[in-house]
């Protein structure tokens, strides 16, 4: 298995940061690696809570993933289950991974790290690289005009 980390700083308050990536209305906005259009979100950002994330690249595929929130803590940090239900890489197909996403205070905003953990190839660790460096960056975009 192999993991990924992301760094990102984002000019908004970790509360602001925090609520955009578990409530279903801030993920409606970034989630997706391109400007596709995210067709369905869900979130029930609880301990235990789901969510369920639908979007369309542009290229016109569909993919779909779902999990539950392991950990929240407002506004630090946010762990999860991840599993590719339709679309995705498939060699994560039928696999359950873990997202870390850590929201660190700085002067500036925010320093979010990133981590996508227990993928199961480099060729899956490759490609969610690329796709989440795309959500990421629409993330910071959303935000960049939302606050």
């Amino acid at each position: 298995m192999t993991s990924l980390t992301l760094v990102r700083r984002i000019r908004a308050r970790p509360a602001v940061v925090f609520a955009a990536v578990t409530c279903a209305e801030g993920i409606a906005h970034w989630w997706g690696p391109d400007a596709g259009p995210v067709l369905l979100a869900e979130s029930d950002a609880r301990v235990g809570g789901s969510f369920r994330v639908r979007f369309r690249m542009l290229d016109g595929t569909e993919h779909e993933s779902t999990g539950r929130y392991l950990e929240l803590v407002a506004p630090e940090r946010v762990v999860m289950s991840w599993q590719w239900t339709a679309g995705g890489d498939p060699d994560e197909r039928g696999s359950v991974s873990r997202v870390v996403i850590e929201l660190t205070p700085i002067e500036t905003g925010t320093e979010l790290t990133f981590t996508h953990e227990r993928l199961q190839t480099e060729a899956a660790r490759v490609s969610h690289e690329r796709g989440w460096t795309g959500a990421l960056h629409k993330l910071e975009h959303y935000l960049s005009t939302a606050t």
